[in-house]
């Protein structure tokens, strides 16, 4: 088992990531896809030589229902990835001396420790992630360890802002940063349920992998009531595993549903040791635990079982 937040190498730093114009100077509809081009000539061939066979119906419903499928997961990622952000942490450094990745962060040097994912909580600039994902920062006794979130605004406008620890549960690997989003408008997450999951259900998740941002997998429900182990070396009960692929910097991202609801927290994989590539097992922490221990973690920094 290998908890997956914190890489420590990030192949494209998300400023040198720009996508393509040519790709975003029109409607997705307009682009047809290889499949889409290759079964409608395929049809157009058929329909030539065999006008009025009876499987004409079949072939047009069957290709009606793709095209929705494709358009529904095309739907649900646009509606719910500007709520997906991209979290790095950074150590500050005065003489560095390795070839690891620097960056420039207010007048001072920073290398890259890792990146995770998060989501947008509220309004007020709350984000939920792993706790294991922001743990270097969270003991941090230095003044050594920040962290940069990077978001998009419900318009679409990308920043980055300073991401404060506002609390922590290492029991069950959340956090909860705080950015300041005055004057911002941000989209937060559709809050849905893992208790009403089946086995076999379609799920989505959306993450940073090796800090690709924006990264949509999918799979299924695979299992329910899973246990997996804390950073504090608890376990945590009832997580959702799915085949949707997880990898390192996936950590702290949402599982959605087919309503785009989030149902989990990305958080672990089956891997084998050192090669943080997902195995195809992997976990997230039921939303049902997360409701429940966040509310606390914003207004006293720790969750309930631990105040008193």
């Amino acid at each position: 088992m290998e908890v997956l937040g914190c890489g420590h190498s990030v192949p494209i730093p998300l400023s040198s990531y720009k996508p393509s114009s040519s790709s975003s100077s029109l409607p997705t509809h307009h682009l047809p896809t290889t499949r889409r081009t290759i079964i409608f000539t395929a049809v157009a061939s058929y329909l030539q030589f065999s006008p009025n066979s009876p499987i004409l119906p079949a072939i047009a419903q069957q290709l009606d229902e793709t095209q929705l499928e494709e358009d529904r997961v095309v739907r649900l990622f646009e509606e719910t990835s500007p709520s997906v952000v991209f979290i790095k942490d950074l150590e500050i450094i005065n003489n560095p001396k390795t070839s690891d990745e620097v960056v420039m962060v207010d007048d001072e040097k920073a290398k890259v420790e890792g990146t995770g994912s998060g989501f947008i909580w509220d309004k007020f600039g709350h984000i939920v992630t792993n706790y294991h994902v922001v743990e270097k920062l969270a003991t941090d006794q230095l003044g050594r360890q920040i962290c940069k979130v990077f978001l998009v605004d419900r318009y679409g406008n990308s920043l980055s802002r300073d991401g404060k620890i506002v609390g922590v549960d290492p029991s069950s690997d959340l956090a909860v940063l705080k950015v300041d989003i005055d004057g911002i408008e941000v989209k937060p997450v559709d809050i849905g349920s893992a208790r009403t999951l089946n086995v076999g259900q379609s799920c989505y998740a959306i993450g940073n992998p090796y800090g690709y941002e924006n990264t949509l997998t999918t799979g299924v429900v695979s299992g329910l009531g899973r246990e997996i182990p804390s950073p504090n070396g608890g376990a945590i009960r009832g997580a959702i595993q799915t085949d949707a692929a997880i990898n390192s910097g996936n950590s702290g991202g949402p599982l959605l549903d087919s309503h785009g609801h989030v149902i989990g927290v990305n958080t672990a994989t089956f891997t084998r040791k050192g090669s943080g590539m997902s195995s195809g097992v992997n976990f997230a922490i039921p939303i049902d635990t997360v409701v429940k221990t966040i509310p606390y973690l914003i207004v006293y920094g720790t969750a309930y079982r631990h105040r008193f």
